[in-house]
């Protein structure tokens, strides 16, 4: 089955990368308290989150800092999302946003929400295209694991090896947090 993009988690994606607080409580709730300090950070340092439109387009577009992450929300109950489902029209999806993201030198990141997942981060990321080999958007997408390929070829997310939005968040903070310049 392939996932969906449900709007009820594109928003909820959509809050917690903006930094609202009230979304980023209520989904830290379920987090051990060791790691919501890096989701509670996301409140004083959000990004900047457009809704995108059309049906190949993505979802979401996150902004930050010299940051632009193209964002597909997918959302399933089962541990694994098959692009070959539904006629294959996640498969010309993955590969119209991988050709599209590659040409202008960005990550395309997709986003898989586990629905019923109840403890802890129930979102995993993942990158769709290959990786910029330069800069900190480089670094950043050598740490996000690849849309994974089955033997035959064919896509498919594997939430279990996807990249937690909490160590995301963190990982971001990390490597795109603005450097104090001390004056000779």
């Amino acid at each position: 089955m392939v996932g969906h993009s449900f709007s009820a988690y594109e928003r909820e994606l959509r809050c917690l990368l903006e930094g609202d607080r009230s979304a980023v409580l209520r989904y830290s709730k379920s987090i051990p308290p060791i790691e919501r300090a890096d989701l509670e950070r996301v409140v004083d340092e959000p990004f900047l989150v457009v809704r995108g439109a059309g049906s190949l387009g993505f979802d979401l577009v996150a902004m930050r800092g010299g940051l632009a992450l193209p964002v597909e929300v997918k959302a399933s109950s089962e541990p694994t999302i098959h692009f070959t489902a539904a006629s294959g029209r996640a498969a010309e999806q993955l590969e119209a946003h991988r050709v599209s993201v590659e040409r202008v030198g960005l990550v395309a990141v997709y986003a898989y929400r586990k629905i019923g997942h109840r403890n802890g981060d129930s979102w995993r990321l993942f990158s769709a295209a290959r990786q910029p080999q330069r800069g900190l958007l480089g670094l950043l997408a050598r740490r996000l694991p690849p849309v994974e390929r089955t033997r035959e070829g064919n896509a498919v997310l594997r939430w279990d090896h996807g990249m937690p939005l909490i160590r995301f968040l963190s990982t971001v903070h990390t490597l795109f947090e603005p450097v104090a310049l001390v004056s000779p």
